[in-house]
């Protein structure tokens, strides 16, 4: 891929490529964090605390990427990654739990994100040939409840905890889900960029003023020509750059620049939003995170689904206007379930990022992370 940078322009305006100087980073050795490897872990999100401690939840005690067994789980570190802990089940429902998001809000709580799935119902439903024992423990799982009670599971969700992890609140709804969750702004406020699953499919943000106990739809996101918004558009994830400006990456499956992320931005607080345009990064989808550094550099790390398999990472310096030619993190992935990787700073200026990924030698996918940093 072409080093490529962009200008966002008009509604009807495309990206324009230009070429400059590749970055480089020094890498430390990939490691695989996860303690359960009989289980299938996904779409992981890192972030760390205040008090250094770094935090992963993800969707585990899966048999597969879609399946009926999935579960929020987290797994925490107090050593910068050297050690992880046996995961904890924060949230289990009688369906499939999937994507996990994690952040700290101003007070020192911590919000978790997840929504709920009925697609392994098809799945199961267009199984052919499978083993007694397999088929056995998916009927196990309709024996759970009745229809109309899965449906009414299903939504995108959030819950919350005010000691740290030990113990979380019952589930509770929010507007949208994206994989990594919320935000925090400078003002203290949390913001949401996300997608109405379940209700419409409408893009859009929303805010908490009150540490993410309650949310409220803030401002829809316009479509680029072209695009239909609800089939195109979906996990989009947020940060605040230097300058005060709202940037929000789109995973975009249209015709036009196809699994390539897209980017709007806001300069009133997320009230209006531009169109859309195309970065020329392929590759989703994207997790955004801002350095500390009056520099305010922004960092965009995403997966990469098809050869080589792994996860790249760019930079920006310029708060978000044009974005380097990619740092490749990993490499050696066999296939394309993989990816969804989020980013933190260490205290130490290294980044660490993690992401999930199924190998070779397992059908289960594992969490993965490496240690880095832009030189």
């Amino acid at each position: 891929m072409t080093r490529r940078t962009f200008t966002l322009a008009s509604a009807a305006a495309s990206a324009l490529p230009l070429s400059t100087a590749a970055p480089t980073a020094r890498l430390e050795p990939i490691r695989t964090i996860t303690q359960t490897p009989q289980y299938y872990a996904g779409w992981p999100t890192l972030t760390r605390r205040k008090n250094g401690e770094l935090l992963v939840a993800y969707s585990g005690g899966r048999e597969s990427h879609v399946c009926p067994f999935g579960r929020v789980e987290l797994i925490r570190s107090r050593d910068d990654g050297d050690t992880w802990s046996w995961p904890e089940t924060i949230m289990d429902t009688p369906i499939d739990d999937r994507d996990a998001g994690i952040c700290e809000t101003p007070s020192g709580a911590l919000v978790a994100t997840t929504f709920t799935s009925l697609a392994y119902q098809d799945v199961r439903a267009k199984a052919a040939n499978w083993p007694a024992d397999r088929i056995a423990r998916w009927g196990a799982v309709e024996r759970r409840g009745t229809q109309e009670q899965f449906q009414s599971l299903l939504d995108t969700w959030m819950l919350r905890s005010a000691d740290g992890g030990m113990t979380w609140s019952q589930p509770y709804r929010v507007p949208v889900n994206s994989p990594h969750g919320p935000s925090v702004l400078a003002s203290g406020t949390l913001i949401y960029a996300g997608k109405q699953l379940w209700s419409g499919g409408k893009i859009g943000v929303c805010i908490s003023k009150d540490d993410g106990r309650s949310w409220t739809w803030l401002a829809e996101i316009p479509a680029r020509p072209g695009d239909n918004p609800v089939a195109d558009y979906h996990e989009l994830h947020q940060v605040e750059a230097a300058d005060g400006r709202l940037i929000v990456h789109i995973r975009h499956h249209g015709k036009n620049n196809e699994r390539e992320t897209l980017q709007t931005e806001s300069t009133d607080g997320g009230r209006s939003w531009s169109v859309p345009g195309a970065i020329g990064v392929w590759g989703l989808p994207s997790h955004l995170l801002r350095l500390r550094g009056p520099a305010g550099v922004l960092v965009m790390t995403y997966g990469y689904r098809r050869s080589p398999f792994g996860n790249q990472a760019r930079i920006s310096r310029d708060h978000g206007k044009t974005w380097s030619e990619p740092i490749t993190l990993s490499a050696d992935g066999v296939r394309g379930d993989l990816g969804y990787p989020s980013t933190i700073e260490l205290a130490d200026g290294r980044l660490v990022t993690v992401w999930y990924e199924q190998q070779a030698a397992s059908p289960q996918a594992v969490l993965r992370m490496v240690r880095w940093k832009s030189q």
